[in-house]
């Protein structure tokens, strides 16, 4: 169990490191066409180059660790990818993390413990072909209804004439492009099971073409909320729906189990708790800080406007001269001209 929780952290610690080297790479390159000046260009880029090496290998450490683990244990393991590409650019890239991200990346690594103690081998439950379509269409009918239910916001907001993306949509972009890359696992996790049970070997690579498939389509969701929408409420939605698809499709179309000791259960959806929480803090970090700076700031601000006033009643009455002396001074002047 411990050397797929450690596949599983390589491979998402390619993933999201790759693709940070390669974002980085692509600053002085031109947009991606297949070109050969274009192609070429990327090709003899350094950095890009080893961030898409890193982002295939990591690919393949994580169909190595769906074919040794259950997936209700490696989707939540997986998003502590976060928490590796946080450590990753504050020590490379020179990032400052705040406190709310250490807690984060803490939460996270100890919920990954708590998941690799409570964690155990299962033994494959026996798994129908017919699996495959089931899931489709069920993730069919969700995509319908929440679709259909992004068409009435979207209506709504052209009504109401507003430009800005209501929380509702980017709450669904989420959720969608979330339960795309939890069930790309799983479907990768069905095509190792089918081979186990001794179905046709050619069902593995079905299985992985569609598992991409379900990847792809859910980085478009992703990009399309990132777009218009708030990172913070598209990225910890998707992290969370991800996590959450993993663990109930796993249980629901693959016959895992929770462990059978209280204490190993205990473990495992504590672990699973804590990797969440830890998700969501690195993801919603920056306003968590901001927000606890803010009401600093004005309890700062008022307490000098304090202190302002109060200096400026004690030095007025020793600047200021009473009006009845002033009389005094004027009159006294006035009969000395007389």
């Amino acid at each position: 169990m411990w050397e797929s929780i450690c596949l599983t952290l390589a491979a998402t610690a390619g993933n999201n490191i790759g693709k940070v080297l390669q974002k980085k790479g692509t600053v002085i390159l031109p947009p991606l066409s297949f070109k050969l000046k274009v192609i070429r260009a990327y090709a003899v880029n350094k950095a890009w180059v080893i961030g898409f090496l890193m982002d295939i290998f990591g690919a393949l450490l994580m169909l190595r660790a769906l074919s040794q683990a259950p997936v209700s244990v490696i989707q939540p393991v997986s998003g502590c990818g976060l928490a590796i590409l946080s450590i990753f650019s504050h020590f490379y890239l020179k990032e400052v993390l705040n406190a709310v991200d250490w807690m984060g990346i803490t939460l996270a690594g100890i919920g990954t413990i708590g998941v690799g103690a409570g964690g155990e081998e299962q033994e494959p439950s026996s798994i129908s072909i017919f699996q495959l379509p089931w899931l489709a269409f069920v993730v069919s009918i969700l995509f319908v209804l929440l679709n259909g239910w992004l068409r009435i916001c979207k209506h709504q907001r052209r009504e109401q004439e507003l430009i800005e993306f209501e929380v509702v949509e980017e709450i669904i972009y989420g959720l969608e492009s979330g339960i795309l890359f939890g069930m790309a696992s799983v479907i990768s996790k069905l095509g190792f099971v089918f081979l186990e049970q001794g179905f046709p070997t050619m069902l593995v690579p079905v299985c992985i073409s569609i598992s991409i498939c379900c990847s792809g389509t859910g980085f478009y969701y992703q990009t399309r909320g990132l777009k218009h929408g708030r990172v913070i409420v598209v990225s910890t939605c998707a992290a969370v729906a991800s996590i959450v698809t993993g663990v109930v499709a796993g249980m629901l179309a693959l016959g895992e189990r929770l462990p059978s000791a209280p204490t190993a259960r205990f473990s495992l959806l504590l672990g699973w708790l804590l990797i969440m929480i830890g998700v969501v803090l690195l993801v919603s970090s920056s306003r968590l800080v901001r927000h606890f700076r803010w009401p600093s700031r004005r309890i700062m601000k008022s307490g000098l406007v304090r202190t302002g006033s109060q200096r400026v009643k004690d030095s007025g009455p020793s600047a200021v001269i009473p009006a009845a002396t002033l009389h005094q001074l004027i009159t006294s002047t006035a009969k000395e001209k007389a």
